[in-house]
């Protein structure tokens, strides 16, 4: 005779609970990296941000000196004896 609503073999099931713990840990390892690498991908994009504006600040700087220094330029070509 057979058993009625049992739960099958002990060692069985306890495999299956030790199957169920390793796959519940691998699974919270991925997320938890998931996570660190989220959290590195904003800080990463928020440090990025801060320098490009940075750079861009004194990209402007530049590039207004260099009007100047082109003006400045075409001035002395054009008329010499300003600087004579």
């Amino acid at each position: 005779m057979g058993r009625g609503g049992g739960m099958g073999n002990p060692v069985n099931v306890g495999i299956a609970v030790q199957a169920d713990w390793e796959n519940r840990e691998f699974i919270s390892n991925i997320s938890l990296n998931v996570r660190r690498l989220f959290d590195f991908l904003l800080r990463f994009e928020a440090t990025t941000k801060s320098k490009l504006a940075t750079l861009n600040e004194k990209l402007d700087i530049l590039e207004r000196k260099l009007e100047v220094l082109e003006v400045q330029v075409s001035s002395a070509t054009t008329n010499p004896s300003v600087f004579n």
